[in-house]
């Protein structure tokens, strides 16, 4: 039996800065894609549709600091037809629709039981989940949820065309799209394999998977934060169920952290785009440079600090659908109302879960 991985000390991911993990000049080349996209929805008169893509070219370029099997252009191409999935089943799903709650309680399983595999394998399952409940926040038919999909598709495609390029890695991409199909087919028998063998584990009282547990847990807060933010109808109110998603953790004390850190996070960023767009009211090409330069900082200060990259990343998502017109203010109020709601959520279900174990532990002697 494996000896428990020990909890980070308190409050690390808020206060804790390495700088020596800032990757600022490195990670330039992936805001290339994101201006693209912008530049062309805005000369085009569509900026819904490059938000679209630009979100697909944002979160595919977080696959380059993700490795699967040492190559890190997997994740990436691994993570555009997961999000692009995702985005059709949610929109298709729909908040309005019960079966969301099911959905999400299943997504949330799934991605709790992949933190059995590779790394890079969890965030990719992490991210697909992440876009399938953003998407839930717009219904729409299977025609309108395929063209977003598509861009959103569109957005990674090119991210990992440009970084290829840039990086010199046109073979290693050659190489990686010829074996995703392997990729997704092994990753699938081996989720079936872990599935099967945590069923059998529960009906003979033997001992479980590890990652079981957790995966209950995610299923469990998922399933009640969906239907929290589907019932009451909160503005923006996707933020309940994927807060809960990225800060939930199988230790209380890192559950702890990431909440705090993610909230007060969450809250800077909301307050500081929000100043910049009340009093700068910027034009649609200044909202694209501050996106760009949010966009780069989440990129750079991913591993500097929690905290830091949550402002930084809050900052980005305000300043981009400011670009779409729509109120600034109001969405980083919306967002920072429902982050406190799903980290609480979080922190709740973990503590319900430790507190129904001491009452439950059988007594020794």
């Amino acid at each position: 039996m494996s000896s428990p991985v020990p909890a980070a000390p308190f409050l690390t991911d808020s206060y804790v800065f390495d700088w020596r993990a800032q990757s600022f000049r490195a990670d330039f080349i992936f805001v290339l894609p994101l201006a693209i996209c912008l530049a062309l929805g805005i000369w085009l008169g569509h900026p819904g549709a490059a938000l679209i893509a630009t979100g697909g070219a944002f979160s595919c370029g977080f696959g380059a600091k993700q490795h699967i099997d040492e190559s890190h252009l997997l994740p990436m191409i691994l993570v555009t037809l997961g999000i692009g999935t995702a985005t059709f089943v949610g929109m298709v799903a729909g908040h309005t629709n019960f079966i969301l709650v099911f959905l999400a309680a299943g997504a949330g399983f799934v991605y709790g039981m992949l933190s059995l595999r590779q790394p890079g394998v969890s965030w990719v399952g992490q991210q697909s989940v992440v876009f399938l409940l953003v998407a839930s926040a717009f219904p729409f038919s299977p025609r309108a949820a395929a063209i977003r999909s598509g861009l959103v598709m569109a957005g990674g495609a090119l991210q990992i065309i440009t970084s290829s390029i840039l990086l010199r890695l046109l073979s290693q991409l050659r190489t990686d799209l010829l074996s995703v199909a392997r990729y997704v087919r092994d990753e699938h028998q081996a989720l079936r394999l872990h599935v099967e063998q945590a069923a059998r584990s529960l009906l003979k009282r033997d001992t479980a998977p590890s990652a079981l547990p957790y995966a209950i847990r995610l299923s469990i807060t998922l399933g009640v934060s969906t239907e929290i933010y589907r019932h009451f109808g909160f503005a923006n109110g996707y933020w309940i169920p994927m807060t809960a998603l990225l800060v939930l953790r199988p230790g209380l004390s890192d559950t702890a952290n990431r909440a705090i850190a993610r909230t007060v996070g969450t809250l800077a960023g909301a307050m500081l785009a929000s100043y910049a767009l009340a009093h700068l009211q910027p034009a649609p090409p200044i909202l694209a440079v501050l996106v760009l330069l949010f966009a780069w900082l989440s990129y750079s200060l991913n591993l500097v600090n929690y905290g830091l990259f949550t402002l930084c990343l809050t900052a980005y998502i305000v300043s981009l659908l400011a670009l779409a017109a729509l109120p600034g203010s109001a969405v980083a109020y919306h967002r920072a109302i429902s982050t406190m709601i799903g980290g609480g959520l979080a922190l709740t279900v973990r503590l319900l879960v430790i507190r129904y174990r001491k009452q439950h532990r059988a007594p020794s002697g």
